[in-house]
Parts: C-alpha cells; structure tokens; sequence
C-alpha cells in the first residue's frame, strides 16, 4: 500500500510549471487535460482506499469491543467458579479469559495504526484535491491565454495585411462599399434620367405658352 501511495504522491505533486513550460509550445491544453483526467483518476483511488480504510476501522472497533467484553466475560465467570470450588471451569475461564483479552490487546492495537493511518490518508487526499483545484485554476489561465491570442491572431488577419498598411483590409472593403454605392448610383440615374427630361421638357411648354 506504500509503494501506491508513494506513487500517487510523486504523481500529483509533480511541478505543474515545469510540464506546462515543456508542453506549451506544443499543445498546453491537451497536455494539460490528459494531465488533470490522469490526476482525477488517481484522486478517486485514494478516495476508495480512504472509505476502505474508514470501514477497516470500524472493523476493528467492533472486533475489539467484542473481545473485551468476553474477555470481562470470562474474568467474572472464573471468579464464580473460583467461589464455587469449580477448580476446572475457573481454570478454562481463566484460559478463555487471556486468549479473549490477547485478542482484544491486538485489535485495539490494529484499531489505533488503522486510525492514524487514516488520519494520514485523509490529510494526503486533502492535499490531492488542493492540488487538483490549482490545476483546475491554471487550466482556466491557459485557457484565457490561449483564448486571448487566438483573439489577437484572428484581428491581425482581418486588420493587417503588411507592415506598412496595416488596416488595408478595411481599406479595401470601404472601396468595394464605395464602388458598390457608385453603382447603384448611377444605375438609379440613368433610370430616372428620360422622366427627368420629359419633365423639364414639359415644364419649358407651359412657360412659353
């Protein structure tokens, strides 16, 4: 169980800095997400040991509250027999009475190492799941980062064509918007230009008459 829990450790107490400053260049966020799917799968080990460890314990309180009391059990029965003059019944009291109580000795032994090998359980996986969270919170940094220069990526497309124009793009979509208005313009002209004339015509009749 050592060996798993020394592994865990070393696993998700690895500097986060360092992977990210090797694997940035690459991919950051698909490093980073095979990174926490990893760490997560290893958190839910340690919580299965931790309630494993919990239902130990509570094995081992009953085991030994069991002993104890046939133990005591026992002890008062081999002090009857001792009254009764019952020389064999106090003498397999009393052998019951020290395997019972040897037996309760070793489970509130066992209890005590299982309680203090929980109480270290529980303050490992406390430090996994802080740690997780930081990893979680850098996650969303890299993601504002990489959302940021893609940002920045996609507006010097649009903006910059070359060093010396740089908001060219706009540039030539106002032209196209101008031509396009020209046209229209012009178009509209020439449709209305015979009316027009026909107007002024009529309007030169009516003054010289």
């Amino acid at each position: 169980m050592s060996n798993i829990f020394t592994r865990i450790k070393d696993s998700v107490s690895a500097d986060l800095h360092t992977m990210m400053d090797k694997k940035e260049q690459k991919n950051p966020m698909t490093a980073l997400n095979q990174y926490l799917r990893q760490s997560e799968q290893e958190k839910e080990k340690v919580r299965k040991l931790v309630d494993r460890q919990y239902k130990l314990k509570d094995e081992f309180t009953r085991e030994y509250h069991k002993a104890q009391d046939l133990a005591e059990k026992r002890l008062r029965q081999a002090k009857i027999a001792e009254k009764a003059g019952e020389e064999q019944m106090h003498e397999f009291a009393l052998k019951e009475h020290e395997e019972y109580q040897m037996r309760a000795d070793r489970m509130k032994a066992s209890r005590e190492e299982a309680v203090q090998q929980l109480e270290n359980l529980e303050r490992k996986y406390e430090e996994m799941k802080h740690k997780l969270k930081d990893m979680h919170l850098r996650r969303m940094e890299l993601m504002g980062r990489e959302n940021v220069a893609n940002a920045n990526q996609q507006i010097n497309r649009v903006v910059t064509e070359s060093a010396d124009k740089p908001f060219s793009r706009f540039a030539e979509m106002e032209q196209y918007i101008e031509g396009l208005e020209y046209k229209v313009n012009s178009s509209y002209y020439r449709s209305t230009f015979d009316s027009k004339i026909a107007n002024l015509e009529k309007e030169m009749q009516e003054s010289e008459s």
